[in-house]
């Protein structure tokens, strides 16, 4: 099995490779990734000398680079790529609020290019990882399905709804064979530390104020970073071309109720907590339903949430190093 993995020194993305290449099928996996501030190389240090294993520091949205990639690994071999896995994403709600043109060029016009050179190169398929975010907001009740209507709220949901849509119309309008996934919040090793439940983890160790968006009462659905990679194998190797799957555990929990769990269990007070004003736009609540995934590919997470919390606390005060470079750099 020969892939393109694309933004793969991510948090998510690192992940996916690490364990695409723990798999004996996996014959070729290049990883393309411009390296800005949320990717990172180190991330992927244990695979680095895998033979397999291929790293191309590039942008997804620089049409002459990602030619000449596809090119030179459609020559390599007479038959096609099997896959192209876009992680590649500007993420950030807070940073796309304030530079929403970086989130257009690469969630939409890089997803565009990656789906064009697919076409045009025969791989036979391509997997667009999303976000439940491209739904919007949810009342006090109810979850996403993949019937949801789109109701994206931010710069960035918008950007990573509107790649969706290309993708769907790739199917639909060239018989691409496509597949989206849309998650919940993920957690656990390699995050970066402007996500919340990392911010909250280094804060705490470091006695410095826990910034808390609003009432921290907005609920979310939070998934270990390895189950919801094990769901895109799924995906990608069983789900049907032109689907979409929601991707979750079925574990929601209110903010600050994740804040308070990660400092009782660094043994720090509640008095770090401190309530900063509200995001923009910032949506009450988020629900998955994955009952489509369960149901049709056998898929379902491993991870509790509570010890996967715990793991995730754990990892964080043995690996300092990590996570201090990245506070230097950035």
């Amino acid at each position: 099995m020969r892939l393109i993995v694309t933004g793969g020194c991510g948090f998510i993305g690192s992940e996916f490779v690490r364990q695409a290449l723990a798999r004996p099928e996996v014959t070729s996996l290049v990883n393309i990734d411009l390296l800005t501030y949320a990717g990172n190389a180190e991330n992927l240090i244990s695979v680095a000398s895998d033979p397999r294993y291929r790293f191309v520091q590039a942008d997804i949205a620089d049409e002459t680079a990602m030619q000449a990639i596809f090119l030179e690994e459609s020559q390599k071999t007479e038959q096609p790529l099997d896959a192209v896995v876009n992680f590649a994403a500007e993420s950030h709600v807070d940073r796309s609020i304030l530079s929403p043109q970086d989130f257009i060029r690469t969630n939409i016009n890089g997803t565009s290019i990656l789906l064009e050179k697919a076409r045009a190169h025969a791989v036979k398929r391509f997997l667009q990882v999303s976000t439940d975010e491209v739904y919007g907001s949810l009342g006090p009740e109810g979850y996403f399905t993949e019937e949801t209507p789109l109701h994206p709220n931010s710069p960035y949901s918008a950007s990573k709804a509107s790649a969706d849509l290309l993708v769907g119309a790739s199917h639909h309008t060239y018989g691409q064979e496509v597949l989206i996934t849309r998650c919940s919040n993920n957690y656990g090793p390699y995050q970066f530390p402007e996500k919340l439940i990392p911010l909250m983890i280094l804060s705490a160790m470091q006695d410095k104020p826990l910034p808390v968006y609003g009432d921290g009462l907005n609920v979310r659905d939070w998934i270990h970073v390895a189950d919801h990679c094990e769901a895109l194998w799924q995906a990608l190797l069983h789900g049907r071309a032109g689907e979409i799957y929601n991707i979750g555990a079925d574990a929601t929990k209110k903010n600050i109720d994740i804040v308070r769990s990660i400092l009782q269990q660094l043994g720090k007070p509640e008095s770090l907590i401190t309530y900063v004003t509200d995001r923009l736009g910032h949506d009450r609540r988020y629900a998955i339903d994955s009952s489509k995934i369960h149901r049709e590919l056998g898929w379902k997470p491993r991870w509790q949430q509570e010890e996967g919390l715990v793991a995730t606390v754990e990892w964080y005060l043995k690996n300092s190093s990590w996570w201090e470079k990245l506070l230097t750099k950035n």
